[in-house]
């Protein structure tokens, strides 16, 4: 039997508790003060670790709120997306934005798009891509389906919805329902030739 000890790395080991606490504060901040009133130390009060612990994971503030969206927004399995049509398309839409705090979150990084453009670009690229295409398969269906003119450009008809997101996030208030939003969004899909089978 060998006695040989593999070398250990210096310095701890890193713990998954307190990344998770560190990335988990990072985006309550974000979503509550915003990418320019959150601070490496208030994001380390909040997790309950020392500032040194956040830089020894993150090379500053930017970095962090980066892989904090990251964190909670990464589409893991290729599959994880796939709607059948625009009908469960908009009923999952409705769910997410009947959610005060995923409202609150899209405000924020759409908000600092000036100043902190990258934050919205790690959104898009965790969350956007995928998302995309299956938002494209599903409207691909149901103009199939008759749902939709054979001749409907879904490109235009996603650059509609995702304009009616960004307004109802904006107009409406944060207590709105699942049902209010889906209803808002079939409303202005109607208008573009949308009809839903019975």
């Amino acid at each position: 039997m060998s006695t040989t000890r593999v070398p250990r790395p210096p310095g701890r080991p890193r713990s998954q508790q307190v990344d998770e606490a560190v990335l988990a504060a990072a985006l309550d901040l974000l979503i509550e003060r915003g990418a320019s009133e959150t601070s490496i130390e208030q994001v380390a009060q909040r997790a309950g670790v020392t500032r040194a612990t956040v830089y020894r994971r993150f090379p500053g503030k930017t970095a962090l709120l980066i892989q904090a969206i990251e964190s909670v927004h990464q589409d893991h399995a290729p599959g994880a997306i796939d709607w059948p049509g625009i009908d469960p398309m908009l009923d999952d839409w409705a769910l997410y934005l009947s959610v005060p705090r995923n409202r609150r979150m899209l405000r924020r990084l759409y908000g600092a798009v000036d100043d902190h453009p990258e934050l919205l670009r790690a959104y898009r690229d965790s969350h956007g891509a995928r998302r995309a295409a299956a938002e494209h398969a599903a409207l691909a269906r149901s103009r199939e389906r008759g749902e939709l003119s054979p001749d409907a450009d879904l490109d235009a008809l996603q650059q509609i919805l995702g304009g009616a997101v960004l307004h109802h996030l904006g107009a409406c208030p944060d207590t709105v329902t699942a049902g209010e939003v889906k209803a808002y969004l079939v409303t202005l899909l109607r208008q573009t030739g949308y009809r839903p089978q019975e």
